[in-house]
């Protein structure tokens, strides 16, 4: 039986700032809580210890692993827990040294001593997190594994396994490769989005499907409009201020709106000159990964370091290329986006702590390229070479962020992988398949084994590249 990913694991709604740092960790106390329930021993436990390793542990500050896994315990739901209330939460925890367990019983806890940060690497995965639930005469423990794009999953005896959840399930058109895609558009003779649909119809309903991209669409428009509406400082103490409130003030100027969907219909109505193409587009990226590194509310596509490459390019869609794009359209990108997504994390990973930034901006640019592709009117053949041409401009990309904040260089490399992702779709809506030399398969086994021999510090640790070059002290 194939993996199966559905594209809602791929394009997951959550708060930043980063999708296996923040989201994962937060999932995985969740998912203690409910092993706990399992076990007869919610009740019973009256202190809980958490242990970060890897990578985890190595940027864990800079990403809020520790907030996100305090959050998570208290029963908060990233997906729509008020990102305002966060705070609070937080600091009643260091303030009581009380949590407040599945936020039904409260039970002693001290951030600073229960939540350890320790640098050394668990061999099954660069991002492990172990609990240890104590009860007046027991100990339970529980380790996680953070995959990346908000996956978690627990270590098996299959070292090949663990860039994969546990999610199996029977698709009509099971695909793990590329080129499964392409038998099943060309014997089946639909579109990607069509045969994306079909496999998400066998787990779901039509409005079900319908009424989930649309959320994740609203969310991600919303993101946008938060991002170009607010200015100032980023938290985390590197004092980056915001680009997108400048940037969008002045190419909008003082046309009037009153909410996400009027400022939608408002940007599609200005007149956009040429050079100002590039300046909507970095302004929609930076706008999201700013919220993002605000522990904002944003949506994992595939991971949150990239959240912002696929709403700015299926925002660009919409207000420069087809101005009477309809639902229809933004479901057909975000289901040929998903699952290019989901063939990236099969033979592959999305995992910045396993691959590098190649992982997250490069395959976030690829979805983008793949799913614009389509709905200019692209074969699925040229989709797919949109895509491969995207990731192949990012292979061997490091992730080395400054302090350990998804803040420099993340937030510009997001406006870096969208503005290739288009122009990746150009080329090639104006390239004929028969005369690729590279097919998209052999560019993610490329990227699987460029992430392998990538040095370990180039992953995610903060101990290479800028996270090194840049001397910050007050950090």
């Amino acid at each position: 039986m194939n993996e199966c990913i559905s594209i809602f694991d791929m394009l997951k709604i959550g708060v930043g700032p980063s999708s296996s740092h923040t989201l994962g960790p937060w999932r995985g106390a969740e998912r203690l809580l409910n092993e706990l329930r399992e076990e007869g021993l919610f009740g019973k436990v009256n202190r809980i210890k958490i242990d970060l390793y890897g990578s985890l542990s190595l940027t864990g500050k800079g990403h809020a692993t520790d907030l996100a896994i305090m959050l998570g315990l208290s029963g908060a739901d990233p997906e729509y827990i008020p990102v305002e209330d966060i705070d609070g939460i937080i600091e009643n925890i260091n303030t009581n040294n009380q949590l407040k367990l599945g936020n039904e019983k409260s039970i002693s806890f001290t951030p600073k001593t229960d939540i350890i940060f320790n640098k050394e690497f668990l061999p099954f995965h660069s991002n492990g997190f172990s609990f240890t639930a104590y009860t007046d005469n027991s100990e339970y423990v529980s380790t996680f594994y953070s995959i990346g794009g908000g996956f978690v999953t627990k270590e098996d005896n299959s070292a090949d396994e663990k860039e994969k959840g546990d999610l199996k399930c029977n698709f009509p058109f099971p695909i793990d490769k590329a080129d499964d895609l392409l038998q099943y558009v060309r014997s089946e003779n639909k579109k990607i989005s069509e045969i994306v649909y079909a496999n998400e119809k066998s787990i779901r309903s039509e409005e079900e499907i319908h009424n989930e991209l649309m959320r994740v669409w609203n969310t991600m428009l919303e993101c946008m409009h938060i991002g170009c509406h607010t200015e100032g400082v980023l938290p985390g103490g590197l004092n980056v201020r915001r680009r997108a409130y400048d940037m969008h003030q002045k190419l909008i100027g003082d046309l009037p709106y009153n909410s996400p969907q009027e400022w939608l219909q408002v940007i599609r109505k200005t007149e956009v000159k040429f050079r100002q193409i590039l300046k909507w587009v970095s302004c929609f990226a930076l706008s999201v990964n700013e919220v993002n590194a605000a522990l904002g509310r944003v949506v994992t596509a595939p991971t949150n370091g990239s959240a912002g490459v696929i709403p700015s390019v299926l925002m660009y869609y919409m207000v420069i290329e087809n101005h009477n794009a309809n639902e229809e359209h933004i479901k057909q990108f975000l289901l040929v986006a998903g699952e290019i997504g989901s063939i990236f994390k099969k033979g592959a990973t999305i995992s910045a702590a396993m691959g590098g930034c190649q992982a997250e901006i490069g395959v976030s640019s690829a979805m983008a390229a793949g799913a614009l592709c389509e709905v200019m009117g692209g074969t699925p053949e040229q989709c797919l070479v949109a895509s491969e041409i995207a990731m192949e401009h990012h292979l061997g990309l490091t992730c080395d962020p400054v302090a350990g904040l998804v803040q420099v260089p993340c937030i510009e490399r997001n406006t870096m992988g969208a503005i290739k992702a288009i122009n990746a779709a150009e080329l090639a809506l104006e390239t004929d398949p028969k005369n690729v030399k590279v097919p998209l398969d052999k560019v993610v086994n490329t990227m699987w084994e460029t992430a392998k021999d990538m040095d370990n510090k180039y992953k995610e640790t903060s101990e290479g590249g800028l996270a090194v070059a840049v001397n910050l002290p007050n950090c």
